[in-house]
């Protein structure tokens, strides 16, 4: 049975696959850091820009949930299935992932990161040549 609003439960889900995805940026960037890259300084460029990009947007979406008084908290993981618990104003729904569907909705963030890093970065490489 659904407790949370499409509205509660589509943001409580862009905030945790948001911080799964930041958790991957900054694996990615200890690798690129210890890797065996020419070079590394595009490629943590990029990278950092992603992190503040999802940082931005993570933080926006912790004050929605604190005004909502709105929480996701992790109840347990094996090899095919995660468990979190959505908390919204004295409601609370328990929901299952199966992993590789959080892996998917994880590179799909990572992606759509990566295309506004680009942006950026082509804008701000454009306005120094100015």
């Amino acid at each position: 049975m659904r407790y949370l609003t499409d509205e509660e439960l589509e943001v409580a889900s862009r905030f945790l696959f948001l911080s799964m995805a930041m958790v991957v940026i900054r694996q990615d960037i200890d690798h690129v850091q210890i890797g065996a890259f020419k070079i590394k300084e595009p490629y943590l460029k990029l990278l950092k820009t992603m992190i503040s990009e999802a940082s931005i947007e993570r933080r926006k979406i912790k004050r929605l949930m604190s005004q909502k008084n709105m929480q996701v908290v992790t109840l347990n993981k094996n090899d095919s299935f995660s468990s979190f618990l959505f908390l919204c104003q004295s409601r609370e729904e328990k929901r299952n992932y199966f992993n590789p569907v959080i892996r998917k909705k994880v590179v799909s963030i990572v992606q759509e990161l990566m295309f506004k890093a680009l942006g950026t970065n082509q804008q701000e490489d454009a306005d120094a040549k100015i």
